[in-house]
């Protein structure tokens, strides 16, 4: 198993991902299946919504982010994670947007219980294109520890 493990990580640590570009059909497709809300799935009707135009899920932008970091490498040594707080969808993601996000390590914690990981704790912030953060969240992942794999 390849790291980053947990001695890897000190807070302040900052990664970004690479873009990922949202099209239209991907948009549709992904609302038709999981949250069938007319402003998600309905150009016609997302166009008269309080959004002007066909926007992505949230739901879907949150699982963007997370493929993107998994793809990043950043989590090889992870043993998965006990929780999302504070998620905020500030900013709509529309067809035809890239979006990355930047993770910041907020805090390193060793398990004081389970000597063969640890918890880091990270501040996700996804933008678009023109830098507009469009979400944010904090996440615990725990990682593997050097040796123990």
């Amino acid at each position: 198993m390849e790291g980053p493990f947990l001695e890897d990580f000190e807070a302040g640590q900052r990664y970004e991902t690479a873009g990922k570009t949202l099209a239209e059909s991907e948009i549709l497709e992904f609302a038709l299946r999981y949250d069938p809300q007319p402003f998600h799935m309905d150009v016609t009707a997302a166009e008269q919504s309080i959004y002007g135009g066909l926007i992505a899920s949230g739901i879907q932008t949150l699982a963007v982010a997370l493929r993107m970091v998994v793809q990043s490498g950043l989590f090889s040594a992870s043993m998965g994670s006990p929780g999302v707080d504070e998620l905020r969808w500030l900013k709509p993601v529309r067809p035809g947007d890239t979006i990355r996000t930047v993770l910041e390590v907020l805090k390193v914690r060793p398990s004081e219980s389970k000597p063969d990981r640890g918890v880091v704790t990270l501040k996700y912030e996804t933008m678009n294109q023109n830098n507009e953060v469009v979400m944010t969240f904090r996440a615990l992942q725990m990682i593997r520890r050097r040796g123990d794999s």
